[in-house]
């Protein structure tokens, strides 16, 4: 294990896996035959963030749309099967990212915290033999919120001590991240952060203390020295 990083936590879309454009793809189907459009600005600019059913929700309220619970539920199971049929169409992980995945786990404890669904993520990991490299992964549904909210990464921290049997302190763990939501998430839980540019740009990454391309580009020497360094004062933490 590295002196100072003690863990890292990973989100998943986009960080790993290059599938937003296939969500965002799934999204078009589903609700193309309810009438209505969602695109790539909406989506990468209001959407992102937000899990499924966080999505379907903030689109209702951002059109005035008279969506039940239950028409999500629907909308989100078919989504669900729309993105499985695009997921199986090819490989979907960055490049770099199983390798830095694999190095990762030689050394310290990873978690995943996404807004995607547990079985889309087992899907490409286990397609991968990446899934019993993670301690624990923290999926849509696992938390009352999901991000912005620290209730992802908060989560995903608390099992990481759990069971890894670790004094893991949150300000020697590593979020990555790739979008602003999901920074404003692991900040809120007292981690550090780092983001890829793979969905935004860096100057639309806000928070994010170190700032790379993608996990090809990222060393744990690199996160070793992040975690050695002071902790911002605008960070906070859990306890």
């Amino acid at each position: 294990m590295t002196a100072a990083l003690q863990a890292i936590v990973f989100d998943f879309d986009g960080v790993i896996a290059d599938s937003e454009p296939l969500h965002l793809h799934a999204f078009q189907r589903t609700l193309e035959d309810e009438g209505l459009e969602l695109t790539a600005a909406d989506y990468y600019t209001r959407y992102l963030g937000y899990d499924d059913v966080g999505l379907l929700q903030a689109l209702a309220r951002d059109r005035r749309l008279p969506l039940s619970d239950g028409q999500i539920a629907g909308l989100v199971a078919k989504k669900g099967s729309q993105l499985l049929e695009l997921l199986r169409s090819g490989a979907v992980l960055f490049p770099g990212a199983a390798e830095f995945v694999r190095a990762a786990a030689v050394r310290v404890p990873i978690a995943i915290a996404s807004g995607a669904l547990r079985h889309e993520i087992l899907e490409i990991l286990e397609a991968a033999d990446l899934a019993h490299l993670f301690t624990t992964i923290i999926a849509a549904g696992d938390t009352p919120q999901c991000k912005p909210s620290p209730a992802p990464y908060l989560l995903a921290f608390e099992r990481l001590r759990q069971e890894s049997s670790l004094d893991i302190e949150a300000r020697r763990c590593v979020a990555i991240e790739d979008s602003r939501w999901g920074l404003e998430s692991a900040h809120g839980a007292g981690l550090r952060c780092v983001g890829v540019t793979t969905s935004y740009p860096e100057h639309e990454l806000a928070g994010a203390e170190m700032v790379v391309g993608g996990l090809g580009e990222l060393t744990l020497a690199a996160l070793d020295r992040l975690c050695s360094s002071a902790v911002p004062a605008h960070a906070q933490r859990p306890r």
